[in-house]
């Protein structure tokens, strides 16, 4: 898939170095970022049966803005999901976007709630 934009292409690419070298488990699921302009959407995935574990967004906690409080917000509302399923260490997918910002507020929010990268 060919695409125009260098940004999109870049993140593509790493991502998928990243995917190869990553994979979740039930015991150690991998936690997978997505950002749009409006919104960032966190999943914990089990890649061996495929299944998503937990997940939640923005739009699901109703926040409006999308910024590094809302990041933060959300990395303490999926840290507290996984620890009321009982997982206490993920696999940390930032999907080819840089560990600045966003990515970087949400991953130390769940950190700082307990889960162990």
């Amino acid at each position: 898939m060919k695409i125009k934009n260098k940004k999109i292409e870049r993140r593509l690419k790493v991502r998928k170095k990243i995917r190869g070298r990553l994979h979740g488990t039930l015991e150690k699921p991998r936690l997978s970022v997505f950002k749009s302009n409006t919104c960032i959407y966190v999943q914990l995935i089990n890649d061996d049966k495929g299944e998503t574990l937990v997940s939640s967004s923005l739009r699901a906690l109703k926040i409006s803005k999308n910024d590094l409080a809302a990041a933060s917000t959300l990395g303490e509302a999926v840290a507290d999901q996984a620890i009321a399923h009982g997982i206490t260490t993920v696999v940390f997918d930032r999907s080819g976007y840089l560990y600045h910002g966003k990515i970087k507020a949400l991953a130390e929010a769940v950190r700082a709630k307990g889960l162990k990268f």
